[in-house]
């Protein structure tokens, strides 16, 4: 199984009153994991959305377990957690600069074409990716 790995440092603009990291830039730091393992498949979900195909959200599930703060490393590991030629969920783990396990989560994702939502298969227009994510998960 293919396990990406993206760190990004801990921006003051990224923090509460508390000092600690607002629950919501998870979400993108989770983006940013996503980003990386299509990257690290050797694909781009920009040319995706170039070819009129976007990749929703549909569900997602965090839960939380330690705080990171402003100045500290965060490590983002990201795999294809279930894929069957439709639907795609990510699993994520973030951890704090200790290794210690700061998120645990996944998302949930279908491509839909973006003039009219409807979904695709996957499978069907990009082979390739539908091949490398089949590879990717084992």
């Amino acid at each position: 199984m293919l396990v990406s790995t993206k760190e990004i440092e801990v921006r003051y603009a990224e923090t509460d009153q508390m000092g600690v990291v607002y629950h919501a830039n998870y979400l993108v730091w989770m983006e940013l994991g996503r980003t990386q393992i299509i990257k690290d498949l050797g694909f781009s979900y920009a040319a995706m959305e170039e070819d009129g195909i976007i990749s929703p959200v549909i569900d997602i599930q965090v839960s939380y377990k330690k705080p990171l703060r402003y100045g500290e490393m965060a490590t983002i590991k990201t795999w294809i957690d279930q894929y069957d030629g439709f639907r795609v969920v990510y699993g994520y783990e973030i951890f704090t600069p200790t290794g210690e396990t700061a998120l645990t989560g996944t998302s949930s994702h279908v491509c839909v074409k973006k003039d009219t939502f409807r979904p695709i298969i996957i499978r069907k227009v990009y082979p390739e990716w539908h091949a490398a994510y089949e590879q990717a998960k084992k």
